[in-house]
């Protein structure tokens, strides 16, 4: 029977991280992975496209034992965003549905945060962020009318690692660890006619 398309991806990403690779091959080698993931938008199992009616939500796919990465779905609703934060890891974030703005933002000598470039992304593109280049930013569906949602992937488990959000005019920062919507991940060995 034919590996599903998540787990495909797992374990080609798992094998380029046994490599040691540098961040820039992460990005360049995995980032072709995962617009494979993200070609078609046939795979990802209903449970984890649910949209909440107020808050984004982060539905975790999958975390290598080692901690070495995750795989996690962002669905979001009309209108929904986050607020300023970071990663303190690297990131790759695919567009499987709708489209997504995200907003870099840079701190000023006053400690203030300024945004400097937004970019859109749409369904099949891959972006990237990293504490060695920008690393904060606001992300908001893009469609005031339509659920979207992206795949990212974390060099860490992103649902455990502390991390910052921060208050852009002051740039004071409140520490937190995000944990995920779902509580269970979805089977990646299903033989099923629909694997994930």
């Amino acid at each position: 029977m034919q590996e599903g398309k998540l787990l495909t991806f797992v374990k080609s990403l798992a094998t380029l991280l046994e490599t040691n690779p540098s961040e820039a091959l992460i990005f360049s080698q995995g980032g072709k992975l995962l617009e494979n993931l993200i070609r078609e938008d046939d795979w990802l199992p209903h449970e984890f496209c649910k949209p909440h009616p107020q808050y984004y939500q982060q539905y975790l796919l999958y975390a290598d034992p080692l901690d070495r990465f995750s795989v996690v779905s962002f669905v979001w609703g009309p209108g929904q965003k986050t607020p300023l934060h970071n990663h303190t890891v690297w990131g790759m974030i695919g567009q499987l549905r709708g489209q997504e703005r995200s907003s870099n933002y840079y701190q000023q000598a006053d400690g203030s945060y300024a945004a400097d470039e937004s970019f859109v992304c749409t369904p099949g593109q891959v972006a990237s962020v990293s504490p060695n280049t920008h690393d904060i930013h606001i992300v908001e569906n893009a469609l005031h009318d339509q659920t979207s949602i992206s795949i990212h992937v974390y060099g860490g488990n992103i649902g455990r690692i502390q991390r910052a959000v921060f208050d852009p005019a002051t740039g004071v920062e409140k520490l937190f660890i995000s944990g995920y919507a779902n509580t269970v991940t979805p089977n990646l060995w299903n033989t099923t006619p629909n694997p994930v």
